[in-house]
């Protein structure tokens, strides 16, 4: 793959989901699977946000955090339920 192939170049303006609303970035660098965006945040203007070319074409999922939080959640019962088992015996 090329990147000229891609459609992409520095200096284009893209919409990508941001925080789960959509913002609005200028293509900084190309690389063959990742792009780096240049986008104006209200304190931090000109921030870097790197985005993979499968998402920002819609041709693969974004990642997903959801897994992590229910083991956490899982975690945080199974310690609690071991506390109380504690308290209990005493």
């Amino acid at each position: 793959m090329q990147k000229e192939d891609e459609g992409m170049n520095a200096g284009d303006r893209v919409k990508f989901q941001f925080g789960g609303k959509e913002k609005e970035g200028v293509v900084f660098k190309i690389f063959p699977k990742k792009v780096y965006l240049k986008v104006d945040f209200p304190h931090h203007p000109a921030k870097l946000v790197i985005r993979t070319l499968a998402e920002l074409e819609g041709k693969g999922p974004a990642p997903k955090k959801k897994k992590k939080k229910e083991k956490e959640k899982k975690e945080k019962t199974q310690r609690q339920e071991e506390k109380k088992g504690e308290e209990e015996k005493e």
